[in-house]
């Protein structure tokens, strides 16, 4: 008997692995739903029956209850929203066509969920946000000003219009930025062949106002030219007229020396002959009782 049970092995005790497998599974299933892991660029929120009973905001592994809290994600990261192209007019009623984008960030991810709880929701809200006051900001602006604000000036003036009003949603609207600024497509001709116009009136008016300078300080030359001359030839004409006094005086004062009055007599007799032999013709013809004759005579 006892050869017979030797040839029938006893059977396995399978039943213990069995429960052992069926534990691990369930240790994975928990391990599953107990460990939150958050990422850098997320925030993690844990609900309770639909309500939020805390944040993560810090990368790492925390803790949940399993199967009655559950886990959201929402972005942490800057994000970018490219507004639809629109139009907008300047306070002198010149249409232009804007397009813009907004870098944006979800701030406070427990208000963001509670009031709009989408991305979605939050770019329509950005979208409305942001026109209501680039078509403010414009409707105040003179185009030229629209256009010589677009180093930053614009976009400033744009998020101070919007002020803290993203905040009830947990946004933070980091950056209001002009990609395209143009003029609308049907009158593009028409405004370039007005501006073309104003910029010719404006440079025929500088021309005009340089012109009536010039003529202005060319008249304004020619006087004090001519007062110049006028005191310059005056002054050269009492110059003249005194030296010709102190040579008057001079020649009286020696022709009245009786020693040396024959002398200069003789020779301005010579400076009137010199003056008369001019030309070809050399000869002088003089009569016996003329001074010159006599002076030459007396030589004799």
């Amino acid at each position: 008997m006892e050869e017979k049970l030797e040839r029938f092995p006893k059977k396995p005790k399978t039943g213990k692995w069995i429960v052992l497998g069926v534990l691990v599974v369930v240790l994975l299933l928990l391990s599953n739903t107990c460990f939150v892991v958050t990422e850098q660029n997320e925030y993690k929120l844990i609900k309770q029956f639909g309500k939020i009973e805390r944040v993560i905001s810090e990368p790492g592994i925390s803790f949940k209850v399993p199967f009655i809290q559950t886990v959201d994600k929402v972005p942490k990261e800057m994000l970018v929203y490219d507004l639809r192209p629109s139009d907008v007019i300047t306070m002198d009623k010149k249409t232009m066509v804007c397009d813009s984008y907004v870098l944006w960030r979800i701030s406070d991810p427990q208000v963001f969920v509670q009031t709009l709880n989408s991305k979605t929701y939050a770019e329509d809200r950005i979208n409305t946000t942001v026109y209501n006051a680039m078509k403010n900001v414009i409707s105040s602006m003179q185009q030229s000003e629209v256009i010589s604000g677009r180093d930053g000036a614009l976009s400033e003036r744009i998020q101070t219009n919007i002020g803290n009003s993203m905040e009830q949603y947990g946004i933070e609207l980091i950056s209001v930025e002009t990609k395209h600024l143009d003029l609308p497509s049907d009158n593009k001709s028409a405004v370039y062949e007005r501006m073309i116009s104003e910029r010719n009136n404006i440079a025929a008016q500088y021309t005009a106002e340089g012109e009536a300078e010039a003529t202005k300080i060319r008249t304004q030359t020619d006087n004090e030219i001519t007062v110049s001359l006028s005191k310059a030839e005056s002054e050269a004409e009492r110059i003249i007229a005194e030296g010709e006094a102190e040579y008057m005086r001079i020649l009286s004062g020696v022709y009245a020396d009786e020693s040396r009055s024959e002398f200069y007599t003789f020779v301005r007799s010579l400076d009137a002959a010199k003056q008369s032999l001019i030309g070809k013709n050399k000869t002088v013809i003089l009569s016996e009782d003329s001074p010159m004759a006599q002076i030459f005579n007396s030589l004799q």
